[in-house]
């Protein structure tokens, strides 16, 4: 990378960075694309060479943010014992659960902003992660097993983090009907419920 690009990517992680320490204290409503210019140190203007607007700017965010919990996930999965395709997206679920536990402000964050489409953008190829393709490690995984079919897979994933999203927000942040240890088995359980119901046997 030549110095000129390095500078650009430089600019355009410090927007990034500082939009998510202004969205996360001020909300995104009640911040502005001049906070964020001013804050990262650029000009108004340079804001525009990478972003529409500030909304542009968050679904990168949020998409950066969430690929970078499943990049942990699954190398977590890749230093675990799990064989079976159920076992394997426990572990990446325990890995994700014990992030946005460690740091509830970017559980609040993605909980309120990330949408399925943000996600699927997720965890396809980034500009900043050219080499990365989440959602084909998702089908290289659940198609390890060739006995194994899958009824709408990317539903079964839909449905999945849904459930994980939604039930662990209050648990997490709030302790709410129980605590996040207590629960794990049971969203487990969940889980593989879940999956057994999109499973054909060939």
């Amino acid at each position: 990378m030549g110095a000129v690009q390095e500078n650009k990517q430089q600019k355009k992680e410090r927007l990034l960075e500082t939009a998510f320490s202004l969205f996360t204290s001020k909300g995104m409503a009640k911040t502005s694309i001049s906070d964020i210019a001013s804050a990262a140190g650029v000009a108004k203007g340079t804001f525009y060479l990478y972003f529409r607007d500030k909304y542009d700017l968050g679904n990168k965010l949020i998409a950066r943010k969430a690929a970078s919990l499943f990049h942990h996930a699954i190398s977590r999965l890749e230093h675990s014992n799990a064989v079976s395709v159920e076992d394997q997206f426990i572990v990446m679920i325990d890995d994700l659960l014990d992030q946005m536990q460690a740091n509830p402000i970017l559980l609040r964050f993605i909980n309120k902003n990330l949408s399925w489409g943000i996600f699927q953008n997720a965890l396809q190829k980034t500009e900043e992660e050219e080499n990365v393709d989440y959602l084909a490690t998702f089908h290289q995984l659940i198609h390890a097993d060739e006995s194994i079919e899958w009824e709408e897979p990317e539903l079964m994933l839909y449905t999945i983090i849904e459930l994980v999203g939604s039930t662990c927000h209050s648990i997490i942040l709030d302790q709410n009907p129980t605590d996040l240890e207590h629960y794990k088995p049971i969203l487990y359980r969940n889980v593989r419920s879940i999956m057994k119901n999109h499973e054909r046997i060939k």
